[in-house]
């Protein structure tokens, strides 16, 4: 497929720069073959029906933005891929400015050596530090990965809170699942009270899932992967809701895309770990979702190509002009829609 298929116009001003407050305040679209609804994230509780499993991302995300010097020189690195040992994958702005073997230095007694050039502005670093030494001096030294749409990328000192979900346990990750940090303590127990339970997966969101399609067909753009686990606690838990007559309902593309990854022809979800690069457009058979909640996305990005499979393309567009002019707020921190499967 053409990959502007999926262009949109936004006016900027939709574009959410900070959360809702509560988080569960936010707007919610439903959206139906045959019809849309206006809700808030709170009615999430009468959308759906006793006996149905959400399935949030645990992963956590790390302070991955840091701010460093190579010599004179101000370098922005934004870590997106663990790689061996204290190694990491990073996108560095400027690029042109580093080379191999330099040194960028983050504090008096925290460095990283550029062991590699990439293409695209992306580099290898090598850490003076591994393991959870390194995730300290993260923490002491790094920024919330905010994508650049939100105040061009610049975090606040409520990021720290804001960009995480309430489920967040597994650190990994570069880039929030961001559909679940719509659910409050308050909104879960009110979701437990009707009878909608709900698991974890665990998928590493990578920073890829803020790059651009540059191509012109859907079939030629090559799709980051992401770290993944299924465990089997998990699977067998999910199996049993399907066969119980629950519907399952991934909170967020990151869960729906690991469930799809792990699951069988059969629909059967299996134990699973490993790295999925799998890219769903229009025409894709789903195995196992049966609804998703999930924000509102960017033009031309895959993670739209995702929804309008899910949904319907047509309907989607439909759905997207719809939020335009009610007002609904956009991206990361915005409002969320309910999803229905095209022919539901």
């Amino acid at each position: 497929m053409r990959v502007d298929e999926f262009d949109f116009h936004l006016p900027e001003d939709h574009i959410a720069q900070h959360p809702a407050r509560p988080a569960d305040a936010a707007r919610l679209l439903e959206v139906r073959p045959d019809r849309f609804g206006d809700h808030g994230v709170r009615d999430l509780p009468g959308l759906l029906r006793p006996g149905d499993l959400l399935v949030f991302n645990d992963t956590q995300v790390i302070p991955a933005r840091l701010v460093g010097r190579r010599d004179a020189v101000r370098i922005e690195l934004t870590l997106h891929k663990p790689l061996a040992g204290p190694r990491w994958a990073a996108f560095a702005r400027p690029a042109k400015r580093l080379k191999t073997g330099q040194t960028v230095r983050f504090s008096e007694d925290f460095t990283a050596e550029v062991a590699e050039k990439r293409e695209g502005g992306e580099v290898v670093l090598e850490f003076d530090r591994d393991g959870a030494a390194l995730m300290a001096a993260l923490e002491t030294h790094g920024h919330m990965p905010l994508p650049p749409y939100i105040r061009g990328g610049e975090d606040e000192a409520t990021d720290r809170a804001d960009y995480q979900t309430r489920f967040a346990a597994k650190p990994g990750a570069v880039a929030a699942p961001t559909a679940a940090l719509h659910f409050t303590d308050r909104l879960m127990a009110e979701l437990e009270a009707a009878g909608i339970a709900w698991t974890t997966v665990t998928l590493h969101v990578g920073a890829g899932t803020f790059l651009p399609v540059k191509v012109e067909d859907t079939a030629e753009h090559v799709m980051h992967a992401e770290y993944g686990v299924v465990e089997a606690a998990t699977a067998e838990r999910i199996n049993a809701t399907r066969r119980a007559g629950g519907r399952i309902v991934p909170v967020g593309t990151t869960s729906l895309r690991l469930l799809e990854t792990a699951a069988g022809e059969d629909g059967e979800l299996r134990p699973w770990s490993g790295e999925t690069d799998i890219f769903i457009t229009p025409g894709y058979r789903f195995k196992l979702a049966d609804l998703m909640i999930t924000n509102f996305h960017l033009p031309k990005s895959t993670l739209l190509m995702l929804v309008a499979a899910f949904a319907g393309l047509e309907r989607i567009k439909s759905a997207y002009a719809h939020a335009v002019e009610a007002g609904y707020r956009f991206y990361s921190y915005g409002d969320a829609c309910l999803l229905h499967p095209a022919g539901d």
